[in-house]
């Protein structure tokens, strides 16, 4: 593998042995990677836990980060985002991780550079690496995708997460199910009645409401989101025994969950940042051994 740019590109077999290595990353911790890499974070739209995650990795792993604000660069200027990468690759940076707001800007990129391309969100398209992360958070849990049953809640249509979680959970076994308002719902079919799932969900993932990516009112205040799709604290009482709750995040408290519920027992919320830095390590370390 020398890119990583969407979940549809990976086989089964690429995932599992990516969370395999993410496991034994956890376990026995990262290892330096020889060879004298150099990365940079292209990131042109905000990012707290990806951004920084990729930072960790990439230092834990020996890499040499080169600073990129895409606030203070060329970018501003008109240049390109393959100018920029082309500039990077003959400078000598061997990866980039990159986030931009275009759905798949990578393909401008693709057959037009040497520097590995990692994925780290393209407009409303794929995160891979954030999918990859919530498959590790529930293996870690359940040992197996095969039959289980996940909820994905929220803003699908405009969601990266949804669509790069749909794809791979259906692929490893896993029974996918949406619940969110109709009008949100894009490809995939939907509930919006949470009597539905409940009850035979193993895994509850909410997303977050991007405002910034609709292009109408989202018609919905705070609570009456919460109200009708959000995960409230009665909701969560009738949650199978097990079940768990994951969010990509950031989280917007009391929206599309209860502010008690982020901490609880049940949630894996800050366990899935957790995990973050250990499967962002294993990406790496695939995508700049496969240049080789």
């Amino acid at each position: 593998m020398t890119n990583l740019l969407s979940m549809n590109e990976l086989s089964v077999e690429d995932i599992m042995t990516l969370l395999e290595r993410a496991e034994v990353f956890k376990k026995l911790g990262i290892r330096e990677l020889p060879g004298n890499y150099m990365v940079s974070n292209l990131f042109f739209e905000p990012s707290t836990r990806t951004k920084t995650s990729f930072e960790v990795a990439e230092r834990r792993l020996g890499l040499t980060v080169i600073p990129f604000e895409a606030g203070f660069s060329s970018a501003l200027k008109g240049e390109t985002l393959y100018d920029t990468v082309r500039t990077l690759e003959e400078i000598g940076i061997d990866a980039v991780v990159i986030r931009h707001e275009e759905d798949k800007y990578y393909e401008a990129l693709l057959n037009k550079t040497n520097i590995a391309i990692v994925n780290a969100g393209d407009g409303s398209g794929q995160h891979p690496t954030q999918s990859l992360l919530d498959l590790f958070t529930i293996k870690e849990e359940f040992g197996r995708f095969d039959g289980l049953n996940v909820t994905i809640a929220g803003d699908v249509s405009h969601s990266r997460v949804a669509k790069s979680n749909a794809d791979a959970l259906t692929r490893l076994g896993a029974n996918v199910t949406f619940l969110c308002p109709k009008k949100w719902a894009g490809e995939f079919d939907s509930t919006d009645n949470w009597d539905d799932v409940l009850e035979q969900s193993d895994v509850i993932m909410l997303l977050r409401v991007q405002h910034e990516r609709h292009e109408e009112d989202t018609s919905f205040t705070k609570e009456e989101y919460h109200r009708n799709f959000g995960l409230t604290l009665e909701r969560e009482q009738k949650m199978k025994p097990g079940a768990i709750i994951m969010h990509p995040a950031p989280v917007n408290r009391d929206v599309e969950i209860a502010d008690s519920l982020i901490e609880c027992d049940r949630s894996r919320i800050f366990k899935q940042m957790e995990n973050g830095v250990y499967i962002r390590a294993a990406i790496l370390e695939m995508v700049l051994k496969g240049r080789n």
